[in-house]
């Protein structure tokens, strides 16, 4: 049993980054996580890992596609699963034991087990109680599922058991179109596996720009994947090594099936609270079963909340930044998070993002804008690495030209974006923006042409 001003519950992103801002901040520190591993889902099973994978599978597609055209001959590398798996598990500790060095320099005490707060400023890991002053909740989110799927993380499987399947599966279909589902269709893809995603709504990636999410939609299926649209899952029959989908179609209401090796569950995220006695302590919950807040606290003096258990998008970098405002109001300084300028990426080939405002946004709101846009293919560097599909797409506002929304598909989009992010946390204009001198011969040159063609005119458009 101890005493701190601080305890995190949840080592994730939030959590983690909370623990060691309160630490350099003056506050005795402790960090209840239960996973062998710092780093939450994110680093153990969902960012992390899945980018390693993005990553390898992309290296083969470049191999088996672009290799021959620049000279570079010979025959086509291999795939061997296990080392892939291997080289993605290497990743994730790498970067779980980089927390743990974190926390042993800041001097935060990870207490290791499973959390209940029994009383405002108590927390119960295993049988023992700590003290503290503050407790924050980041405990993070869970996989959801749909009725009538039964999740077994083997043929019917979350992001989590994609991660680690004993093989490719020749045909797995994806439940979902939403980010998580066409980051891990697209690694299958690329690894040979016929990937068909099954959506219920018209269109990918909900909340995207639809001028985005069609271009983006139409660059994934020219690399293999395919879409059933409109289509309600009505449940998964799974047997040993196989599964049928059954889906209904809304708009005609007609039954169809779709067999499978593999079923990914990719129908988003839910906070997961199980076992902390919310109830019980009085902790006001959202409809959604969220936590509310009100700048991070609760509605029990001295327990706050941050990431995936509150509002928001359920982001690693949203949680990071609520971290950091979070241990800032506990020592009494302001903390800011500008929910107005979070960006969002899909980390496929080519890589898609986007910060503020989309056009149907705008147009809901009724707010006059103008539209700045340049194709990739005018980019002279983005055609001499094979990466001319896609575009940057500038919203700026009609009379004062300051940028409300920045959409971009192309290379490096998850990199180029924070240029756009940096822009409108102070303010800018488009004209600031295409004022500003770029080198030559860069992606992010197409980025300043977009702000460009909301003036006179982009130059090589």
């Amino acid at each position: 049993m101890a005493d701190y001003d601080v305890i995190i519950i949840g080592g994730g992103p939030g959590g983690y980054v909370c623990a060691i801002r309160c630490a350099q901040l003056g506050l005795k520190t402790a960090c209840v996580e239960g996973r062998e591993t710092l780093g939450g889902t994110c680093l153990n099973v969902g960012c992390i890992p899945s980018k390693a994978l993005l990553h390898a599978s992309h290296s083969l597609h470049e191999a088996e596609h672009n290799f021959a055209k620049m000279g570079l001959k010979g025959k086509s590398p291999s795939v061997d699963w296990k080392q892939m798996l291997a080289y993605k598990d290497d990743v994730i500790g790498q970067n779980t034991k980089g927390i743990e060095f974190l926390f042993k320099k800041n001097k935060v005490d990870w207490i290791k087990g499973w959390a209940s707060i029994p009383a405002a400023g108590q927390v119960k890991v295993g049988d023992d109680v700590h003290n503290a002053k503050n407790i924050v909740i980041a405990s993070g989110s869970e996989p959801s599922t749909l009725p009538g799927v039964e999740v077994d993380e083997k043929v019917v499987v979350t992001s989590t058991g994609a991660l680690e399947l004993p093989k490719v599966p020749k045909k797995m279909v994806v439940i979902g179109a939403g980010v998580i589902g066409l980051e891990m269709g697209s690694v299958y893809a690329r690894l040979g596996a016929e990937v068909t995603v099954v959506e219920f709504l018209d269109a990918i990636t909900p909340g995207m720009d639809s001028d985005l999410a069609k271009t983006f939609q139409r660059a994934l299926k020219k690399q293999g994947l395919s879409f059933i649209m409109g289509a309600a899952v009505q449940n998964v029959d799974a047997k040993k090594t196989k599964a049928t989908v059954n889906y209904k179609l809304r708009k005609d209401d007609s039954e169809h099936a779709i067999d499978a090796d593999v079923v990914l569950v990719a129908t988003g995220r839910r906070p997961y609270v199980e076992g902390l006695g919310l109830d019980a302590l009085g902790v006001k919950m959202t409809e959604r079963g969220q936590i509310a807040t009100d700048h991070w606290k609760t509605s029990v003096p001295g327990v706050w909340a941050i990431g995936d258990v509150i509002e928001g998008p359920m982001l690693a970098h949203k949680a990071e930044d609520e971290g950091m405002a979070a241990a800032e109001a506990i020592a009494g300084q302001a903390g800011h998070v500008n929910y107005d300028v979070i960006p969002g990426v899909v980390y496929t080939a080519p890589e898609v993002a986007s910060v503020g405002k989309t056009e149907e946004e705008l147009k809901k709101e009724g707010r006059a804008y103008k539209v700045g846009k340049f194709s990739f293919m005018g980019n002279g560097r983005a055609k001499a690495v094979f990466q001319g599909e896609g575009f940057v797409k500038i919203l700026a506002d009609k009379d004062t030209d300051r940028v409300l929304g920045v959409h971009i598909m192309g290379p490096a989009a998850g990199e180029l974006i924070h240029e756009a992010c940096v822009l409108m946390e102070f303010g800018g204009s488009a004209e600031d923006l295409a004022r500003t001198c770029h080198a030559h011969p860069t992606f992010s040159e197409a980025v300043r042409e977009a702000a460009l063609a909301c003036g006179d005119g982009a130059i090589h458009a």
